[in-house]
């Protein structure tokens, strides 16, 4: 069994490991598979500064990738406001292309639905959206960020890990810096493939003077070989090879796996050169019966315990230095991520 101490040597010797804790900050009823355009609620927004000690006590700050919707609603920017004025939260930006203006257009709601709100199933993939049309969504978005915070928003996640190269683009010409929208060992139905991505940042230019810094969520494969060999036997039936996730990944998220997981991707990351752990969850797991993962008052305050202690065991674990997303982009000039390695995928 490998000691705390010599794990905490490990990471001393390869540097600090970079931890980010982000949330998707959105509206309700994504978990039930309703994309309205309008009319979602963002009661959850408002129980983000029960996540203070996690900076306060433990020193790791907060992405907050937050939607237009959250932008829009006067009690979510006293929320956000207040997480940004007394801990530090780094807000970012999350684009829920569905829900956010112009939506004069059919490809604002799931295929085949029309265009009136409370529409059931996927929407419409980014890179199926006409281009300006997806250009005027996401600079909404930005300007009301830009309104919030008095300051551009310099990082960015787009919503249902949806992005494909061909969209990526768009984001260094609307001044983002940092994107944090790939999941390693995700693919989708008509969707992005992620599986090969590396978990670790790395620089990507899709288009010349078009340079971003990638910061994926830190999933990783349980065997190394066993992901290269899978992706080779089901990469042309995307369900089959997403379902890798459930059985042959090991992450941080707090929502996907146990603690013993957890605990298990961080060394794994870290033995095999991680340079950065990134974990996330929803701002709407927290509302109890907003997701099917947390049902009750008991679930939600489960969740954040399972949070706490994480965080708490990697500070004790890991020379550990907990950054947000734009902090990263500051330092990463010293910590000489590669540039996008070759390889298959939308990454």
């Amino acid at each position: 069994m490998t000691t705390l101490a010599s794990e905490r040597d490990r990471s001393r010797k390869s540097g600090s490991l970079r931890v980010i804790v982000s949330l998707d900050v959105e509206e309700e009823g994504l978990f039930s598979g309703r994309y309205a355009a309008s009319g979602c609620g963002v009661r959850n927004v408002g129980l983000l500064p029960r996540l203070a000690p996690l900076t306060h006590e433990l020193g790791f700050p907060l992405t907050l990738f937050c939607a237009h919707a959250v932008f829009a609603d006067a009690q979510g920017r006293r929320a956000l406001a207040w997480m940004r004025d007394h801990c530090g939260a780094e807000i970012a930006a999350h684009l829920h292309h569905w829900s956010t203006p112009p939506l004069d257009a059919p490809s604002a709601l799931p295929e085949g639905s029309g265009n009136k709100g409370g529409a059931d199933g996927p929407p419409m993939r980014t890179d199926r959206v006409p281009r300006e049309l997806l250009r005027r969504r996401l600079q909404t978005l930005l300007d009301a960020g830009r309104d919030f915070q008095s300051a551009p928003l310099t990082s960015f996640r787009m919503g249902r890990w949806d992005l494909k190269s061909v969209v990526r683009p768009l984001l260094a010409e609307a001044g983002i810096r940092v994107d944090s929208s790939i999941c390693p060992l995700r693919a989708f139905k008509d969707g992005a493939d992620h599986f090969l991505a590396p978990p670790d940042p790395y620089w990507v230019e899709d288009a010349p003077g078009c340079r971003l810094l990638e910061a994926p969520i830190t999933q990783i494969p349980l065997w190394p070989v066993a992901a290269r060999l899978w992706h080779g036997l089901a990469a042309r039936r995307n369900a089959l090879l997403d379902s890798f996730h459930f059985w042959g990944a090991l992450s941080a998220n707090p929502i996907w796996h146990s603690l013993r997981v957890m605990r298990l991707a961080a060394r794994t990351h870290v033995t095999r050169g991680g340079k950065v752990l990134s974990l996330f969850w929803h701002s709407s797991e927290m509302l109890p019966g907003a997701s099917p993962h947390v049902p009750d008052e008991a679930a939600a305050a489960a969740l954040l315990e399972k949070i706490r202690v994480y965080l708490q065991w990697l500070r004790e674990s890991f020379d550990v230095r907990g950054v947000t997303a734009a902090q990263l982009y500051a330092q990463a000039p010293a910590l000489n991520f590669p540039d996008r390695p070759a390889g298959k995928g939308d990454w």
